[in-house]
């Protein structure tokens, strides 16, 4: 009796840190009915933003235009800050798939 004692704690505390370690979950590409559905979804508010963007970023760019020719500094640094703001986001919109891609493969080579 006294030697069982000794072995479960020990062989409970390699199970846990066994499940830990790897619980044996990973993405499943088709387990769900309407994937295909919610990528097209996803593709289209990738869409929506990005063309969202462009109005964005074209009407900064007006804004610094105006301010610069006006003499209005405000306007001229608050245009400046719209068109990086707006050239920022189309940037993360384009490579969203390839943000989470890379840390997707990034993660899954954490032990």
């Amino acid at each position: 009796m006294r030697s069982f004692e000794l072995e479960f704690p020990t062989y409970l505390a390699d199970q846990v840190i066994q499940l830990a370690y790897d619980p044996g979950i990973k993405p499943n590409e088709g387990g769900l009915p309407g994937l295909n559905v919610l990528k097209q979804v996803m593709g289209s508010i990738n869409l929506f933003g990005l063309i969202a963007v462009v109005g964005a970023l074209a009407v900064s760019a007006g804004v610094w235009a105006w301010g610069h020719h006006s003499g209005g500094h405000q306007a001229e640094a608050n245009g400046k800050k719209g068109v990086l703001v707006s050239a920022g986001a189309a940037l993360l919109l384009g490579a969203a798939n390839g943000v989470v891609a890379f840390f997707s493969t990034l993660g899954t080579q954490v032990h």
